[in-house]
């Protein structure tokens, strides 16, 4: 090979490489960026998995202590809708704890019902007459613990001679048949 051949041979392999490091530096750069940053989306990813790994043990224990509330709820609320059932429910519920303690319940009004998103409350006044006020305590804390509940909203006593009289609110609640509908339709059942 002649020395001209070789200086043609040697500017041709120069040129080579300056055209593959011009052209193959950018590539091998893109390609090392590309993959940094599929490397980092993966990472994300592996992150984003785990918190929701760890999430759904949360969630899964929100899911069982709400519906432990509820099985709880539906020990405190009366069954049905129908006020008159669930009128005669709260007075035999009432009269048993004031026979219980020694209370006699006179006269009873008529319930007033309220019906409302889905919820039925029934208020009930019933009047009593007692002759040891020592009995009205214990007559209270049963009908404040009782289940399903029922709530005090007023309660007033006067004593005359020798006796006590007075009257007592109460008031029950029940889910109508509308809102079991929905939250059964709710839960996918």
């Amino acid at each position: 090979m002649t020395r001209r051949e070789r200086k043609i041979l040697y500017a041709g392999i120069a040129m080579a490489l300056i055209f593959g490091l011009s052209r193959g530096l950018p590539f091998i750069s893109q390609t090392y960026a590309d993959r940094k940053n599929n490397i980092e989306f993966i990472r994300d990813d592996i992150a984003r998995e785990e918190r929701l790994i760890e999430n759904a043990a949360l969630w899964n224990e929100r899911r069982e202590a709400i519906e432990t509330q509820l099985q709880n709820l539906d020990t405190e609320v009366f069954q049905g809708d129908a006020i008159p059932l669930l009128t005669a429910n709260i007075q035999r519920m009432v009269r048993q704890y004031a026979t219980d303690t020694g209370i006699s319940i006179s006269s009873t009004r008529l319930a007033e019902p309220l019906r409302g998103d889905g919820w039925l409350l029934v208020e009930q006044e019933l009047s009593f007459t007692l002759d040891s006020q020592n009995n009205t305590l214990e007559f209270l804390r049963r009908i404040e613990q009782s289940r399903p509940y029922l709530g005090i909203t007023s309660f007033n006593m006067r004593r005359n001679r020798n006796q006590y009289s007075g009257a007592i609110t109460v008031v029950g609640f029940s889910r109508t048949a509308e809102a079991a509908t929905r939250t059964t339709a709710g839960n996918g059942e």
